[in-house]
């Protein structure tokens, strides 16, 4: 068994503890969807938000809605490029796998954008 990464991202409708909450499982849960992912193939899951989204730890709901109370995880800000992205939400998942496993990346909303 090995380990990959699945990257993802969402834009967030505003600075709010609710508005964190609703991205972070919409994209989570299209992950975990996307790569056909039980909880327990989660290694672990670094999430960043951009400078302007400081209301809420995305982790914190990834804990107490999904489950994921035995995975390590860490948020963080992401890197404040000029002209970037705004109200984004990336993520890192880390899965455990086979080496055939293709990891399938979730952009959603205004973040598709960031796959052109």
């Amino acid at each position: 068994m090995i380990t990959k990464g699945i990257r993802g991202a969402i834009t967030v409708d505003e600075n709010s503890v609710e508005a964190i909450k609703s991205a972070t499982l919409e994209l989570l849960y299209a992950i975990m969807n996307e790569n056909n992912l039980k909880v327990e193939d989660i290694s672990h899951i670094i999430f960043t938000l951009t400078n302007d989204l400081n209301a809420a730890f995305p982790a914190k709901f990834a804990r107490t809605d999904m489950g994921f109370s035995e995975i390590a995880m860490m948020c963080f800000h992401e890197l404040d490029v000029p002209n970037s992205l705004v109200k984004c939400l990336r993520v890192l998942l880390v899965t455990n796998c086979d080496e055939k496993f293709k990891p399938k990346f979730v952009y959603l909303k205004g973040a598709a954008s960031l796959r052109k």
